[in-house]
């Protein structure tokens, strides 16, 4: 390989370095604006960030109870079983 190939081969290299970082900044920044509206988000809904699981889980129970609730207000003749 020729000193002249060799220089093309490492500029090629180079140049392609260079679009994976501005690549990988412009994500950087993409994911950093998205933190920030879903921390604007939570804040809105008066959830901390360090209590999202917990309510999540506290969301998931509201639920259960929600579907039990309503399955017992369903007659029985009108539920398929299978």
């Amino acid at each position: 390989m020729t000193i002249e190939q060799q220089l093309a081969q490492m500029k090629k290299a180079i140049d392609k370095a260079r679009d994976m970082r501005y690549r990988a900044e412009a994500k950087l920044e993409e994911l950093e604006h998205q933190k920030s509206r879903l921390l604007a988000e939570l804040e809105e809904l008066g959830v901390k960030p360090e209590e999202l699981e917990q309510e999540i889980q506290r969301l998931e129970q509201e639920i259960d109870r929600s579907l039990a609730e309503t399955w017992e207000l369903i007659p029985k003749e009108l539920v398929e079983h299978e």
